[in-house]
């Protein structure tokens, strides 16, 4: 990989944060993320840990309307939003990748009392992590999905206001 032009590259973000960025922003169209739907290769793995690790209630499993014999099975995050899976039986899915138009990361909101025990949740299930910052914690999912818990309110990242 060659070197990047970072001079060049800020003045784009600053020509695209110029031309798209409203100083009044309009309402949204959206009400809000009903659930955000990853893939699962073992419904029980999944189930013990978001549920018995992370501490996200499951909240429901039924059949996968698009794929007879898969499971749409659904956490709670609070506020009502939801992390849903399917699993893909009889189907050979390959490994979890980041490619472009993938997921990167799923970042979740905890208050920083929560996030410290989850912290020790991550330790005691010997779940390896990364910790940035004192408030963001990064580690992979039983199927590769990469999860940051993030102890800062909704809606600011880094101290700043993003909403």
């Amino acid at each position: 990989m060659g070197a990047m032009d970072l001079t060049a590259i800020e003045a784009e973000r600053q020509r695209i944060r110029g031309a798209h960025l409203k100083p009044e922003r309009p309402a949204s169209t959206a009400r809000g993320v009903h659930h955000v739907a990853l893939l699962s290769s073992d419904v029980e793995r999944t189930v013990r840990f978001y549920q018995g690790v992370l501490g996200f209630p499951l909240t429901e499993m039924i059949e996968n309307r698009d794929y007879q014999g898969s499971t749409h099975f659904f956490f709670d995050l609070g506020n009502g939003n939801l992390l849903a899976f399917f699993d893909f039986p009889g189907l050979d899915l390959g490994p979890y990748a980041e490619v472009l138009g993938g997921l990167h990361h799923l970042a979740i909101s905890v208050d920083p009392v929560t996030w410290r025990g989850l912290r020790e949740r991550l330790d005691a299930a010997g779940v390896e992590y990364a910790e940035e910052s004192g408030t963001s914690i990064y580690f992979r999912d039983p199927d590769g999905a990469r999860v940051e818990l993030l102890a800062e309110p909704l809606g600011e990242m880094y101290g700043s206001t993003v909403l």
